[in-house]
């Protein structure tokens, strides 16, 4: 099977691409495990982009790089965004810059409501969603507003995670696994509200174990395999493609 090869993979490095978001030749370390491995996309602006593969493919990995967090170590290889070198920033500066990461972990505050999670995510310098327009968009949190956070459900911490990435000043959303752990039926209620950022123009990578589902939202796909990316093309092409499923996401 051909490898599909990444756009403006072949682009002079230190210069910022066309892309609204690339990875150029992105290799990255998990102490002494080598787990991404030359990775090179770009996003369009407003695009959803869905980054599959089995367990232990990279995934997640890759989030967290674009992220800068502390692991996995970026070794080689150049993030940007919008012109912006990432690769040169740490965490922080990539959240202040616009990126922001939902992690599988949700990492809800403990102690803290509903709305003080959405304030506290309000306090970083640059301007995200007001209160009203998340609650506009997540009704159940309004519902829930001066419940603790911890205390929701899992569909509802979810819910109250994207809505704190929204909080925050957004170009780009990272989501890592938002239908892990829940009911089909909620699964169904996360679709629709991602889908309702979709259309509000807001750039996204999902990586997602639920494959087809991710590839309902997306606009493109891509495939990574040992941390290496084996496939970029169309959501329909891989949905399409029975053979390219089986082969690297066991669908």
């Amino acid at each position: 099977m051909n490898v599909v090869t990444a756009p403006g993979a072949a682009a002079a490095v230190g210069t910022a691409p066309d892309a609204f978001f690339a990875l150029r030749d992105v290799h990255a370390y998990y102490g002494e495990s080598y787990i991404v491995q030359g990775v090179s996309l770009e996003v369009r602006k407003g695009e959803v982009l869905a980054l599959l593969g089995r367990n232990g493919a990279g995934k997640t990995s890759t989030l967290r790089t674009i992220a800068r967090a502390d692991e996995p170590l970026l070794t080689q290889g150049e993030i940007w965004l919008e012109g912006q070198a990432v690769h040169e920033m740490k965490s922080w500066q990539a959240s202040q810059a616009g990126i922001q990461l939902v992690p599988e972990d949700r990492r809800i505050i403990q102690g803290m409501t509903v709305e003080e999670n959405l304030i506290l995510a309000q306090i970083a310098p640059g301007k995200g969603w007001p209160l009203e327009q998340i609650y506009e968009h997540f009704p159940r949190l309004a519902e829930r507003r001066k419940q603790e956070g911890v205390t929701l459900s899992g569909g509802e911490q979810q819910m109250l995670a994207v809505a704190r990435a929204l909080a925050r000043d957004i170009r780009l959303l990272l989501l890592d696994e938002p239908y892990e752990g829940l009911a089909p039926v909620i699964v169904q209620e996360i679709e629709h509200i991602v889908q309702g950022i979709k259309t509000r123009g807001i750039t996204t990578i999902i990586v997602e174990q639920n494959a087809v589902a991710a590839l309902r939202l997306a606009d493109r796909a891509v495939i990574l395999d040992s941390g290496e990316l084996v496939f970029t093309g169309s959501a329909k092409e891989l949905l399409e493609n029975a053979d390219l499923r089986n082969s690297y996401l066991a669908i």
